[in-house]
């Protein structure tokens, strides 16, 4: 059968992969003019850092299959997160632990006294059944360490009063009483030592598959193909009949400076009166290589525009009814597989998303069938050693 995968990021390119394995005939396209959609990652020529270009991705799951599988075309490196966050001229680790709680109070809590401190004297216990974000922030924390570390940032990330966000983004209380600093608790988590381009090259590194980058997606692609692989925005499928969805976007104010420019990856800003959320520092996110110089992007989010690069889907009241219309759409396209992010319009880490595509691919196959094997081979597994990466030079 022959394919077309619309969209050379990680959903697509995992399912074109284990298509291909399994003997069917993949074209993967692009509008870009790189695979790896918003992971993408380049070396800078001038300091020679290997930059996130669409802001940082760190890689942590607890699937193992989904950790061997990346393993298996990239070579990773163990790597933890750290944040930091500058608030009212004074520098906190994020997550919330007992470190911060100490440090903003002024205090030498045990575990035990943070505890009693924050739900006795600081957490609103008025609130017993909590409207919005706002309201359980509150309700979990208290208003001081609310607006200290909550409100201002929530408003520059979403472009909204946090009154306005639902309740469930704030699921489980965000503090820990321990100084445990590490932001995920996953446990596997590292980055490929040649970034996630090259990772991805190698997923697209097979004879049945034909990469074609800096192409842009035509309903007469779809009628040449028997079935398509959908992995751009769901709404841009059907030419926005209904609307656009809403999403934010990213704009990056990128700066080159000698020596080490913060100490860490990532410092976020949570007042309300610095207009932009974090500044990233990329050679931190490589701490194995050496630099002389670094590589910054400041980070500024705002509302995405028809031909702006979408980020984070908004998914407020009027999107998700605007999406319900949308999936009735899509799921009378029976020859449209919508895939990923940006195709099922939803925030998804990068290891739920391949999750997502190794769990669609024996349905395809079952399907489409498998030429040459059974039905039931693990055709989406890696090789047992990673391939090089591709140069996919000659399609730019």
């Amino acid at each position: 059968m022959n394919f077309l995968t619309v969209g050379a990021g990680l959903s697509g390119a995992v399912l074109a992969r284990g298509l291909a394995q399994a003997g069917h005939k993949v074209t993967v396209i692009d509008s870009r003019d790189h695979v790896a959609g918003n992971c993408h990652t380049k070396r800078c020529p001038e300091t020679g850092v290997l930059v996130h270009v669409y802001g940082p991705h760190i890689f942590h799951t607890d699937d193992a299959m989904v950790w061997d599988y990346v393993n298996g075309f990239a070579r990773f490196m163990p790597y933890t997160n750290r944040v930091k966050t500058t608030v009212n001229g004074a520098v906190y680790s994020l997550p919330m632990n007992l470190h911060t709680i100490n440090q903003f109070f002024g205090k030498t809590f045990s575990p035990n006294a943070a505890r009693a401190f924050v739900e006795t004297t600081q957490a609103d216990i008025s609130l017993t059944d909590p409207q919005n974000f706002e309201e359980q922030a509150l309700r979990f924390v208290g208003r001081d360490l609310y607006e200290a570390f909550f409100k201002g940032y929530t408003e520059k990330q979403w472009g909204c009063a946090p009154t306005t966000l639902p309740a469930a983004i704030l699921k489980r209380l965000p503090l820990r009483f321990n100084y445990d600093d590490t932001y995920f608790a996953h446990r596997f988590q590292g980055m490929p030592v040649q970034g996630y381009t090259a990772m991805v090259c190698s997923i697209l590194d097979h004879a049945n598959i034909d990469v074609h980058l800096g192409t842009a997606f035509t309903h007469a692609m779809a009628a040449r193909a028997d079935h398509v692989i959908w992995s751009g925005p769901l709404d841009s499928y059907f030419d926005h009949q209904l609307g656009r969805l809403g999403y934010r976007t990213l704009d990056f104010e990128r700066f080159v400076a000698q020596g080490d420019w913060q100490g860490c990856a990532v410092m976020n800003y949570g007042s309300r009166d610095v207009p932009f959320t974090r500044i990233t520092e990329h050679k931190h996110f490589a701490p194995w290589e050496s630099h002389d110089a670094t590589v910054c992007y400041r980070e500024y989010a705002r509302a995405c525009g028809p031909d702006e690069t979408p980020y984070y889907p908004i998914r407020l009241v009027n999107e998700k009814a605007m999406l319900g219309q949308y999936q009735i759409l899509a799921a009378r396209q029976k020859d449209v597989s919508f895939v990923g992010r940006l195709g099922t319009y939803r925030y998804l880490d990068m290891d739920v998303t391949i999750r997502e595509a190794l769990d669609l691919l024996p349905q395809l196959l079952a399907r489409f069938g498998s030429a040459g094997r059974s039905k039931l081979a693990p055709v989406f597994y890696p090789p047992k050693a990673p391939h090089a990466a591709l140069d996919l030079g000659h399609h730019l």
